[in-house]
């Protein structure tokens, strides 16, 4: 949490980078979880589920705690107020952070392997594209799992492509399951204004494309969509009844 000079309190949510849950209080922060051991390719450290998940649970706070220490000296928030989903008592906002240092905390958290590249990027205070931005912490990503640092560790490599594959194939037969749109005929959501979940309610979006969606905008006509990755004519179609553009 934030606070800035006017004394409003926000929560701030890095841009790029994921770090692991660890205070897991309902069913869609389990999920989250699941998600990320099966990323790092850690569902079967210590030979049973709930093993494997206090050891995700655990890289989890030493993020916490590395991000405490970064920022127990002074350090610079770059935001402009995007609507990152509230943690029900203050606004949460998308943000970079640059450390005393001068460096990037999301960059950091992935180079340690504390964290993912994954989620919205955007233009860097520093005048790095998103695209670029993306690119380059997917590279420390890469890195960090070849040096092995932080959930790299524990990684299964025999296993992570498997646990990947299942991880895609859940998520497509979650969206079958689900089948009829999330949100009653009459609704409408405005892509240039909604927050990640709220993008998620709309038929055959995803977290992953709710983050592309967030990254493309603004939006003028619903057409403009299809410059967004993962979204074609037919899902166009079914997303058109639930858009509310000017």
């Amino acid at each position: 949490m934030i606070q800035t000079a006017d004394g409003s309190q926000h929560t701030l949510r890095l841009y790029g980078a994921d770090c692991i849950e660890w205070h897991v209080t309902d069913e869609s922060d389990a999920r989250r979880l699941r998600a990320q051991r099966r990323y790092f390719g850690i569902s079967e450290v210590g030979g049973s589920p709930q093993a494997s998940i206090e050891t995700a649970k655990g890289f989890g706070a030493s993020a916490g705690a590395k991000t405490a220490a970064i920022l127990s000296k002074p350090f610079t928030v770059h935001t402009g107020y995007a609507d990152a989903r509230g943690d029900g008592k203050h606004k949460r906002i998308y943000g970079f952070v640059t450390t005393s240092e001068g460096k990037d905390l999301a960059e950091e958290l992935v180079r340690l392997g504390l964290a993912r590249a994954f989620g919205v990027y955007r233009e860097t205070p520093t005048e790095k594209s998103g695209a670029e931005y993306r690119a380059f912490l997917e590279d420390l990503e890469f890195q960090a799992a070849k040096k092995g640092m932080g959930a790299w560790a524990k990684t299964n490599w025999d296993l992570l492509p498997e646990e990947r594959q299942t991880e895609r194939q859940e998520n497509d037969e979650l969206g079958l399951a689900v089948g009829a749109p999330k949100l009653k005929s009459g609704d409408k959501i405005n892509p240039n204004t909604a927050a990640r979940d709220q993008l998620m309610l709309l038929p055959g979006v995803g977290e992953v494309t709710a983050n592309r969606i967030i990254e493309a905008r603004p939006f003028r006509k619903p057409q403009d969509l299809l410059n967004v990755q993962g979204i074609g004519t037919v899902t166009l179609k079914r997303l058109e009844p639930f858009l509310q553009l000017p």
